[in-house]
């Protein structure tokens, strides 16, 4: 069901005759799959231009659209409203008079808004629109975020000599304005980089912070040590948890509002040697696309993976080391058989994203709740599909097995590095090998490699040397090139922009089954696969190389010990 902005932008293109009611169906569909914005799905499926949708709003709503680049604002202007607002509303205001600040708004159709700068600015606000680009480029240019500039933040507090006298007055440091900005500045920016995680981490002499952008970690400017405990303590008391507790590990949650669109932060504490190291995972929407067709898996297994996935009954494994996508792939397997004729359940540790008609119970050992007696509890409930978010233990990987021998189909993970790997290490938990030929359809064992920027892509002829650590001839590639990003403002010069799935898709046949209740090793297991016309995850990348879709050397760093 469409939220309200959403709601109210399909009635204005359907009352103007902006789109047929088949066109909004087929958006509207595509945003419960996704839950991007109905604008950028209309957007991307180029029913619509983002220009003409904000000339369809401004007239709806009796204002103008306006050109951001063409502006000169005033600073008296520009002082009227603090970056946090702008940052966290999506607002900026272009012009200002005695009684009226006109503002360029993100998302005009959240009322909202409108209420809370009159509140804020105490003046009556006019409301118009602008390209969002143009509003992040505004916003960059008259509001920018100085992270390395943390001196400067800082210079209103007390220097913090000596971890005992900061440890005792962490909370009264913690909620000082220059820590305060601070704190929100590094979020702001992971946000906008979108960084999957941000680290916090104290060594002996120095704070680091760190972000993970498509699976690699960028350092900004190290803050001085003494802020290390002050800031620290700003994300605890953001995240619920117990400031003075530092000798146990803690997990807690940040939900913040950034230009109008929820996020949500998964933190976690760990003491260290030299003070709590806190991990936050950046969970946001409108950047993770559950959507099979955008992972980068190529066609004759995404048919595959299709086809298993409406299967009846039966287990289904996704394989990989943390960090390879397997949540994802699941989370995107589950949107695509979402049908109202069907009872899904999931067991996750934790739940990452609420998907809308499917029952979703986050794990918790404190409590008893694991996944062998959510397991349990599930086939109580009558369901049809059930996804495990891990196998862990015998308990699970049996129940699972008796699941899928009851008329049920399993979703489920396992950490090893190859799908063949997946067999023998179920066999090493003590499940029987009968009961693996009887109720397993297929393993997917995947890993996630960077995309070459396509901006700054380039391409070379790679030497004999390459291509024989890829165990290549120079037969094997005939007239194709490699290629590489140089670096440019649009990947922050690290040649890489977004990730890429690279899979390998191991099916049950008959001969694999012998091999299985033979107890065979993995190594055998996968030549016969291959042998059978699996392609392997090395195989996988080197076709991503020759489509230009990503670097020898991703490649070779994921896929050197499979």
């Amino acid at each position: 069901m469409l939220d309200s902005e959403n709601q109210t932008l399909k009635d204005i293109l359907l009352n103007a005759n902006a789109c047929s009611a088949q066109n909004m169906k087929e958006a509207e569909e595509e945003f419960e799959r996704t839950g991007k914005p109905l604008q950028q799905i209309l957007v991307d499926f180029q029913i619509l231009t983002e220009n003409e949708i904000l000339n369809y709003i401004a007239e709806s709503l009796g204002t103008t659209v306006v050109d951001l680049s063409m502006l000169e604002v005033p600073k008296e202007v520009i002082d009227l409203i603090d970056a946090d607002n702008v940052r966290m509303l999506g607002v900026v205001p272009i012009k200002a008079d005695e009684s009226t600040v006109t503002l360029a708004v993100r998302n005009p159709l959240n009322y909202q808004i409108a209420d809370e700068m009159r509140f804020v600015l105490g003046k009556d606000v006019m409301i118009v629109l602008a390209e969002e680009k143009q509003i992040d480029a505004f916003i960059d240019k008259y509001y920018p975020v100085d992270i390395n500039g943390v001196n400067d933040l800082l210079s209103e507090m007390d220097a913090m000599e000596g971890s005992d006298y900061a440890y005792a007055n962490a909370e009264e440091d913690a909620n000082k304005a220059p820590i305060i900005k601070f704190v929100d500045a590094v979020l702001y920016q992971a946000i906008r980089d979108k960084a999957s995680d941000i680290h916090f981490e104290p060594f002996e002499h120095e704070f680091k912070i760190r972000y993970r952008i498509d699976g690699a970690l960028y350092e900004m400017s190290p803050p001085p040590r003494s802020l290390a405990i002050p800031v620290i303590s700003r994300v605890k008391i953001l995240s619920g948890l117990n400031i003075s507790e530092r000798r146990k590990p803690q997990d807690g949650r940040i939900q913040l509002k950034i230009a109008g669109r929820p996020i949500d932060l998964r933190v976690s504490t760990l003491p260290t040697s030299h003070g709590e190291s806190v991990v936050l995972r950046v969970l946001d929407r409108s950047v993770v696309n559950l959507d099979l067709d955008v992972l980068g898996i190529n066609e004759d297994t995404l048919k595959k993976i299709r086809e298993i996935i409406a299967m009846p009954n039966g287990i289904f494994i996704i394989t990989g080391p943390t960090g390879s996508g397997k949540t994802t792939t699941l989370y995107s397997a589950l949107k695509e058989i979402n049908k109202v004729e069907d009872k899904i359940l999931t067991a996750e540790d934790p739940v990452e994203y609420d998907l809308e008609g499917i029952v979703q119970l986050p794990i918790n050992d404190a409590i008893g709740m694991t996944f062998g007696r959510a397991l349990r509890a599930f086939l109580r409930q009558d369901p049809d599909i059930i996804m495990l978010g891990e196998t862990r233990d015998i308990e699970t990987a049996e129940m699972a097995v008796q699941a899928s021998l009851t008329g049920h189909l399993v979703f489920t993970t396992l950490h090893t590095n190859d799908a063949a790997g997946a067999v023998t290490r179920l066999i090493d938990m003590g499940v029987q090998p009968f009961l693996i030929t009887a109720s397993l359809i297929a393993i997917l064992g995947q890993r996630l490699l960077r995309r070459i920027c396509p901006h700054c892509r380039t391409a070379f002829v790679p030497t004999d040397d390459d291509l024989k650590l890829l165990g290549l001839q120079r037969k094997d590639i005939g007239e194709n090139k490699f290629y590489y990003g140089k670096g440019c403002p649009t990947c922050n010069n690290t040649g890489y922009k977004g990730r890429k799935a690279i899979t390998e898709l191991l099916c049950m046949s008959s001969r694999i089954s012998s091999l299985i209740l033979d107890s065979a090793p993995a190594v055998v297991i996968r030549d016969k696969a291959r042998e059978l016309g699996m392609t392997t995850m090395r195989e996988d990348g080197i076709r991503a190389i020759l489509n230009g879709e990503t670097t020898m050397e991703e490649v070779l760093k994921y896929t050197e010990s499979i």
